[in-house]
């Protein structure tokens, strides 16, 4: 489950520093000792919490999957290929969103039957290349009122409004930053992860439009992948 990548730059600087600090005949070696000591390799760091998180939910979905078996992972080469890539995206990134999608992505490779090998594939490349933003946005436009539900979100009495309305509604912090959000949608849309472009986005309509779905069906596809599996998680 475990392929080791390149050193990162910060690597790089850990260990340059610790051969730096190692020739200074005074102070070298115990100073080099204790920077090895205080400060491990950010690359190991990742990699040791990826794998965990990995293990943890296997194992959570074999206690909880009947016909799932960690023992028969060994010989599924789609799923060994899946961890391979996502383990290479995973320590090559830090923010929470986008670790959780390819651990989940990871699960469900795991679970019994999972999306076409091509798709699995597609899928973690997109993952790699979105943002966290471009992940909220689409499961937003998903379903608007569950989203809304979910995150306890109470809304005006409306009776015309733009889906941007909506959006920038349950997030606040897109408010005045329309040209941030109308490049995700665009991105988003030429995927053909959503139906609505950046500009019908901002057409108005009733209140009824302005909730409706606008996740195509490779698109929902694609949120499942990246959703946990294990039900008590979601």
């Amino acid at each position: 489950m475990e392929e080791k990548p390149k050193p990162t730059k910060k690597d790089k600087v850990h260990k340059a520093t610790k051969i730096a600090l190692s020739g200074i005949p005074w102070i070298g070696g115990p100073a080099a000792e204790l920077f090895n000591a205080m400060i491990a390799p950010p690359l190991d760091r990742r990699r040791d919490k990826w794998i965990e998180s990995i293990y943890k939910g296997l194992k959570s979905l074999e206690e909880k999957v009947e016909e799932f078996s960690i023992e028969n992972l060994k010989d599924n080469e789609m799923f060994i290929t899946t961890v391979m890539h996502a383990s290479q995206s995973a320590i090559r990134n830090h923010q929470q969103e986008k670790l959780e999608s390819l651990r989940n992505a990871v699960l469900n490779a795991a679970s019994p039957n999972p999306p076409d090998e091509d798709l699995q594939l597609m899928f973690l490349n997109w993952i790699d290349e979105l943002t966290p933003w471009h992940l909220r946005i689409l499961k937003f436009f998903d379903d608007p009122e569950v989203w809304g539900h979910k995150n306890k979100i109470s809304y005006p009495s409306w009776t015309m409004g733009a889906p941007s309305t909506l959006l920038e509604h349950d997030f606040p912090e897109l408010n005045g930053k329309r040209d941030f959000y109308d490049q995700i949608v665009k991105e988003l849309y030429a995927r053909g992860l959503i139906n609505s472009d950046e500009q019908s986005i901002h057409m108005s309509m009733d209140t009824r439009g302005m909730f409706e779905s606008r996740t195509s069906e490779i698109g929902k596809q694609f949120i499942k992948f990246i959703t946990s599996p294990i039900e008590e998680e979601e």
